[in-house]
């Protein structure tokens, strides 16, 4: 497999955070949604790469599989990391990688959020319904993906979804799709501090099979969120950010303006 360089941008310093956007989007998205998630807390440096065949991050053509995109993601977390462990987040496609970068390497993975995985065996998904604002807003994409149409929700989709469709390697895309099923026991147990959060109106992966992955986390917490579908970072941006802080409380961040507990002698 050529080598692949990974164009990534990043925010803050500290403990690094390795954050993973869905498919046919780039980085942008990811950096909207999580960022102010991730606001509040010290000490952390989020970095944001394009998953090969999006954004600006090109995919060769011997990258043919997920297995080809799962080995570059290891070895950019690696580099960017420099040896230490880090934080995962991803969302949609970016979740079904970082489920199996935890699952192959769980000692250089300090804590696992997965936001509206993408799942094998996934199940008993949901028709798509609005549950807020006019039917008649946006495009095609747009009324598939968000579940709320507001002009909000709407300014938010053209911002920082819609301009990447035009930097998606459509055929890149296809070559890896084929082969989109990772050969690694990818849903192998960690035991790291994982949080799952799964849109109740998710219309795309459901959230049935994100319950289902509980038992493999012993230190796991759910939330299926009513309200939201699959742009449930967009929707649900306050119910995200509280889930994500206790997760990161669980993994030893602090909190911004809180010091760490000093013991005495």
């Amino acid at each position: 497999m050529g080598e692949v360089v990974v164009h990534y941008v990043e925010q803050g310093t500290g403990r690094p955070v390795l954050i993973l956007h869905g498919a046919g989007v780039d980085h942008r998205e990811a950096e909207s949604c999580f960022e102010p998630a991730l606001d509040g807390v010290a000490g952390l440096r989020r970095i944001y790469p394009d998953l090969p065949g999006m954004g600006r991050t090109v995919a060769p053509e011997s990258l043919r599989s997920a297995d080809d995109v799962l080995h570059t993601l290891l070895g950019f977390a690696d580099e960017v990391s420099g040896g230490a462990a880090y934080l995962l987040i991803g969302h949609s496609a970016g979740g079904y990688y970082a489920q199996a970068m935890a699952a192959g390497r769980p000692a250089r993975v300090a804590g696992l959020a997965l936001v509206c995985p993408l799942l094998p065996g996934l199940r008993d998904i949901p028709e798509h319904r609005i549950v807020s604002g006019s039917a008649g807003i946006g495009d095609e994409v747009f009324r598939s993906y968000f579940v709320i149409h507001t002009p909000e929700m709407l300014e938010r989709y053209e911002r920082h979804v819609a301009p990447a469709a035009a930097l998606v390697d459509h055929a890149a895309m296809e070559r890896i799709g084929e082969r989109w099923a990772l050969t690694a026991d990818h849903t192998q147990a960690y035991a790291g501090p994982t949080v799952l959060v799964a849109g109740r109106l998710d219309s795309t992966v459901g959230y049935a099979a994100a319950v289902d992955l509980l038992d493999h986390y012993p230190h796991a917490s759910l939330a299926v969120l009513d309200g939201a579908g699959h742009a449930l970072p967009h929707e649900q941006p306050e119910l995200l950010r509280a889930l994500l802080a206790e997760w990161l409380a669980r993994a030893g961040c602090p909190r911004a303006g809180v010091a760490p507990a000093r013991s005495r002698s």
